[in-house]
């Protein structure tokens, strides 16, 4: 399985971006993100139906994940971002196909290489 992420950039707080994840199959999708001398850390999960979904506290009603509706995409998950802040700042990954806990970071199968988001005026 391979996944590319991208969408990263520079934005201004308050701005949005959206990241994409593309997989080579169809598989539960969760993105995790790493801020400066942090840990990586959860930030949400769709299922391979493309609900129910979840996500980390601070980024609920702020970030959307979901699923290309295109048929010729239906591997694509995305991470539409809005009302960015300066601590979303992070290198941002996708990972799949994971086994038990999806907000843990052990229990993937699958990562992408990241993107990085800068949030920052």
């Amino acid at each position: 399985v391979q996944l590319q992420a991208s969408g990263g950039g520079l934005v201004q707080p308050g701005g949005s971006l959206r990241l994409t994840c593309e997989a080579s199959e169809r598989y539960a999708v969760g993105w995790f993100r790493q801020g400066p001398g942090k840990e990586r850390e959860f930030v949400a999960f769709i299922t391979w139906r493309g609900s129910p979904t979840y996500y980390r506290d601070s980024v609920r009603g702020r970030f959307t994940i979901s699923r290309a509706s295109r048929d010729n995409a239906r591997n694509t998950v995305y991470l539409q971002m809005d009302s960015l802040k300066p601590e979303d700042t992070a290198v941002y990954y996708c990972a799949a196909d994971p086994e038990g806990d999806f907000y843990s970071t052990t229990k993937y199968k699958y990562w992408g290489q990241g993107t990085l988001v800068t949030v920052s005026s």
